[in-house]
């Protein structure tokens, strides 16, 4: 029998990406053989055979199937190149049902893909975090998947606007959001593609002034009083004692405190910056407890299979926490990092300090405490007070 060709996809079913081997309902030969193959199964919804996506389930298809069919790999090795080119940056081993989907309707151009790559191993030359690298490439690529087969490095300043409108109006980014497109969009065209800042002066919209939220004193304590686990409560202490971000909170190694100097070492802050801040007698006290009783090896915080705690976990913790002591007020490991900086600028320690003690870059960031801080104009009496109300 003349052989057919059949073309190979990848699809999200049942919670695992697939393999999908579209043959013709009249081929029962070929259905009989495939029904055969380890891990087959059908798709009623797809209409086709699969198995799981793996090197090993695509060798058995084409094993099987080679003698009788002519494999169409094309849309197969596009899925694989954008799915590796992506999970370099994410480190994710499955993509979500979402992105997979995403991954198979709008593929990216040849030349889109390459271009993606460029961009994603720049991003590793110059440094960026890890973090940065995500965000960055998570907003590059879906770009990409909205050009199809336009050629990214052909945008005029027109198409961008356009980008930018679409991402405001009918994606529904926020101000800082749409900011870090930008941002995303200034590196690929003036550092990938080497243009001059033709694009410096793109339209930004105006960030609004919003206050973070603080923690009264008092609610730390029923916070941090209220967690009868040790290491869950040395986390949020060793969190609100130094303003640290999650990040730093989990990536904290046991080399990193300092008892003789009293002093924390926080190594690669945001922006890779080091820093260091002083050590609370109170934290060193819990810390020789927590260190007797979990005996740590490496990292200040280790999960249960070794490495770091996961920032996850950190922040499920306080979230578990400020509900037992019935805190409502929204925020996370960064709602003590707030809270620190506001109770320093309330007990009269200059801002300089303190923008320093944050590993703030700039006092602008800093400045925001004052704010919130129950001292200068805030703490302006009201005149209302000094009415003789008879209510």
């Amino acid at each position: 029998m003349e052989k057919i060709h059949i073309t190979l996809t990848a699809f999200f079913h049942r919670g695992k990406e697939r393999i999908g081997v579209p043959v013709p309902r009249e081929r029962r030969d070929l259905e009989a053989l495939i029904r055969g193959l380890r891990d087959a199964a059908w798709s009623r919804t797809r209409g086709c055979w699969y198995l799981p996506l793996s090197q090993l389930h695509y060798d058995i298809i084409r094993r099987a199937l080679a003698p009788y069919v002519h494999l169409d790999i094309t849309v197969l090795r596009s899925y694989l190149e954008e799915r590796k080119a992506v999970l370099a940056v994410s480190g994710v081993v499955e993509r979500p049902k979402r992105q997979a989907g995403e991954l198979q309707s709008r593929p990216l151009s040849e030349e889109n893909l390459e271009a993606f790559n460029r961009f994603r191993n720049l991003l590793q030359l110059r440094g960026y975090s890890p973090s940065t690298q995500r965000t960055y490439c998570s907003e590059f690529h879906y770009l990409l998947r909205i050009l199809g087969a336009t050629p990214v490095a052909g945008m005029t300043r027109e198409l961008v606007h356009s980008y930018l409108l679409l991402l405001l109006q009918e994606k529904q980014y926020s101000e800082a959001h749409l900011h870090t497109a930008i941002n995303t969009l200034k590196f690929f065209f003036e550092q990938v593609e080497g243009r001059e800042r033709e694009f410096y002066d793109l339209p930004r919209p105006k960030k609004p002034m919003t206050l973070p939220a603080v923690l009264a004193k008092s609610e730390v304590q029923s916070i941090i009083q209220g967690v009868k686990n040790l290491n869950h409560r040395t986390l949020l202490m060793t969190a609100y004692s130094a303003g640290l971000r999650v990040s730093e909170l989990v990536n904290l190694k046991i080399v990193d405190i300092d008892s003789k100097r009293m002093m924390i070492h926080i190594h690669h802050g945001k922006g890779k910056k080091d820093r260091m801040v002083a050590l609370s007698d109170k934290l060193l006290e819990v810390l020789r407890q927590y260190f007797r009783e979990y005996r740590p090896k490496v990292y200040l915080f280790e999960g249960e299979n070794g490495g770091p705690y996961s920032a996850r976990s950190a922040q499920e913790v306080l979230k578990a926490a400020k509900q037992a002591a019935g805190i409502t007020k929204k925020g996370s490991i960064h709602l003590f990092r707030h809270s620190f900086a506001t109770h320093l600028l309330e007990s009269g320690t200059d801002i300089r300090y303190i923008q320093d003690l944050l590993g703030h870059y700039d006092l602008k960031t800093t400045v925001r405490y004052t704010h919130v801080a129950k001292k200068g104009p805030n703490m302006v009496r009201s005149p209302l007070d000094d009415l003789d109300l008879n209510l």
